[in-house]
């Protein structure tokens, strides 16, 4: 820095130190909290990751009798959050297929088969099994294990 003419080297901690967006950084190293990396790896089953040796992706397509649709849809929804707090849960996605707008895909990734068996027996699972033959035409379920 310069003041008039001279030059002036600012020690660390001196005005450095005080403007906020430095504040925040030291605070953030002080407290051990740092911000991951930018593209570094997340650990629930990133999109072209590795997942764990042992988990599983279960694919089920659903395909809603007539004018059950909408309801189906619901009570797929209201599977998502609580599925997804579960423990084993990597990931919970429900897709719509373009043609015919009826047929969903549920895409789920569980950390190991038992984490999926223990999903079958908690209380929104359950829910939805006591309902689902009313809202459905077929179902069609398959696991894989990832390769690549």
């Amino acid at each position: 820095m310069n003041i008039k003419g001279v030059r002036v080297r600012l020690a660390r901690g001196a005005i450095w130190d005080t403007i906020p967006a430095n504040m925040a950084k030291r605070k953030a190293r002080k407290a051990g909290t740092r911000r991951p990396k930018r593209g570094a790896r997340r650990t629930r089953g990133a999109a072209g990751g590795r997942l764990p040796k042992e988990a599983v992706t279960l694919t089920v397509i659903l395909r809603a009798r007539e004018g059950q649709e909408t309801l189906l849809e619901a009570e797929l929804r209201a599977l998502v959050g609580p599925s997804r707090r579960e423990e084993g849960c990597l990931t919970y996605n429900i897709h719509r297929s373009i043609e015919p707008p009826s047929a969903l895909l549920l895409h789920e990734v569980w950390a190991s088969r038992e984490a999926h068996t223990e999903h079958m027996h908690t209380p929104h699972f359950l829910r939805w099994n006591a309902r689902k033959d009313a809202l459905l035409a077929s179902r069609e379920a398959n696991f894989w294990k990832q390769i690549v």
